[in-house]
């Protein structure tokens, strides 16, 4: 054995043992220890025990998820239904209100992500859920009685307060149940529920609208009282259904337990941290990963919420009834669906995330320029425009809010992050409440330039982004055994332990 070979050797058993020590540390943090009953003589699981355990947790868990979050995001951008079915002429509202009734929702959804996922943590998945749920489904409820635009706006807003809670809630939910490699897959379950929807709204708007006049009430009053009973039935289920944590989940066996957990832990590596201290909650709010990626996603959310909440204004606007804009909203939400999961599944068998993200803007890139060039040309080149633009601009999601979950180590870093970088990333909301203006329609081409933009932003940035972790792994890898030791010093390190690699 030469002398490299030597050095190389101890090297690596100095690593292990590091490695050894911080598992050790994190076991006895998250009252798991080396000396638990059964872990002594733990029998790794093989391939075939563990996709079925796996899907034992699919089969509980992500269905009822995505029905969830389709809820929310039919209660969030109904109101874009409610337009076209005739709120604007039965009570005392201009168009500025009305765009403000749009964009006030993500004020208050902006300032309650981050406690809203501090209380998740603080009472359990299953009760947080439940009570922000019924709230909202209460709100949505009471909205048919709006008279005016105060009145509404003011709805908007408590709105967006109670939905705070689930759509980070749940990101940070999946990444305590799966490996980062999982994840990709059913965040994109999760995420493409929105288009669904989209498009369920669609034709359940076109079928409420049938409705109005029956009782008294007006078709945009149908659409918030209807759609408020789902979200009111699922509220209360929740409670039932939906487990808190791997560690007391009733549904699986001790066994199955013990190999989420051990799994788990294995794919944090080093960033095994469970506990709470607000140090981590402060590093996470300086780390420059935070700020990096909370600006993608404000950038990369205009496009995706003004297409929710102006598609049947921009589907009508190209000559299309208000009752079969309805129905035209559909077809690219369900298109969009599918380009979410094949995106997804992609980036999660290549564990890659940029490149993904980077080429689903192109397409939606190419979309915007139809739509822009196309503006004198029959509709149904207008409406392909529309398609392209839909698929491409929900198609990036999920591999995006997937991405940084991933990258951020330890539970209360993960939670802290992934609340922030929504939190933040949702005032693209505020802003895509004033992209599509009245006075812009038919064509709409403000409004088409300005998603233009920020599409061309989302496929420079991930690819920037790739970059920047990339070197920071390579240079991980290279580390010398005195840079490595220096490096691992510290507690609470997270991601910023030498042994952790970013996805990029």
């Amino acid at each position: 054995m030469n002398k490299t070979d030597s050095v190389t050797a101890a090297d690596r058993d100095k690593t292990l043992e590091v490695v050894k020590a911080i598992h050790d540390d994190s076991s006895a943090e998250s009252g798991f220890s080396s000396n638990d009953k059964g872990s002594d003589d733990f029998i790794e699981p093989d391939a075939k025990e563990l996709r079925r355990l796996i899907w034992k947790l699919d089969l509980r868990i992500i269905p009822y998820v995505c029905i969830l979050y389709l809820c929310s995001y039919l209660d969030r951008v109904n109101i874009g239904h409610a337009k076209i079915a005739g709120i604007m002429d039965e009570i005392d509202i201009n168009d500025s209100q009305y765009n403000w009734s749009l964009s006030i929702f993500f004020i208050g959804y902006v300032i309650f992500e981050i406690p809203a996922n501090l209380m998740l943590k603080w009472i359990g998945p299953r009760k947080w859920i439940t009570i922000i749920m019924v709230v909202w489904g209460v709100i949505l409820a009471a909205m048919s009685e709006c008279k005016n635009g105060q009145t509404l706006m003011a709805a908007r807003f408590f709105l967006g307060v109670a939905e705070a809670g689930l759509y980070p809630g749940i990101l940070y939910y999946l990444s305590i149940w799966y490996t980062r490699k999982q994840t990709a897959i059913r965040v994109a379950f999760f995420y493409a529920s929105n288009t669904l929807a989209g498009a369920f709204g669609g034709l359940l708007a076109y079928g409420i609208m049938h409705m109005d006049g029956l009782r008294g009430i007006s078709g945009w009053q149908w659409i918030f009282i209807i759609e408020a009973i789902p979200t009111l039935f699922f509220a209360f289920f929740t409670y039932y259904w939906l487990p808190d944590y791997p560690e007391t989940a009733k549904f699986l066996n001790e066994r199955e337990r013990e190999i989420i957990i051990r799994q788990n832990r294995r794919d944090a590596g080093p960033a095994t941290e469970t506990h709470f201290s607000w140090s981590q909650v402060y590093s996470t709010f300086l780390d420059w990963k935070t700020f990096a990626y909370s600006f993608m996603y404000i950038i990369a959310a205009i496009p995706v919420y003004t297409l929710s909440l102006f598609m049947p204004s921009i589907v009508n606007g190209m000559g299309y009834q208000a009752l079969t804009a309805q129905a035209m909203t559909c077809p690219p939400y369900i298109i969009a669906f599918f380009m979410c999961i094949i995106n997804s599944y992609s980036a999660g068998r290549r564990n890659e995330r940029g490149a993904h993200m980077a080429l689903q803007a192109t397409i939606a890139l190419v979309g915007y320029i139809l739509l822009i060039v196309l503006r004198d040309h029959p509709s149904e080149h207008l409406y392909a425009g529309a398609v392209i633009a839909t698929a491409g601009t929900f198609g990036m999601m999920p591999a995006f809010v997937s991405w940084f979950g991933n990258n951020f180590g330890g539970h209360t870093r993960r939670n802290v992050a992934i609340a922030t970088i929504a939190s933040v990333g949702n005032c693209g909301g505020i802003i895509s409440g004033h992209v599509y203006r009245a006075d812009d329609a038919p064509h709409y081409i403000r409004g088409h330039t300005i998603n233009l933009a920020c599409i061309a932003f989302c496929i420079v940035s991930p690819l920037v982004m790739k970059y920047a972790l990339h070197y920071i792994n390579k240079k991980r890898n290279n580390m010398s055994p005195e840079e490595y030791q220096a490096a691992s010093q510290g507690k609470e390190l997270g991601e910023k332990h030498p042994d952790f690699r970013y996805i990029t």
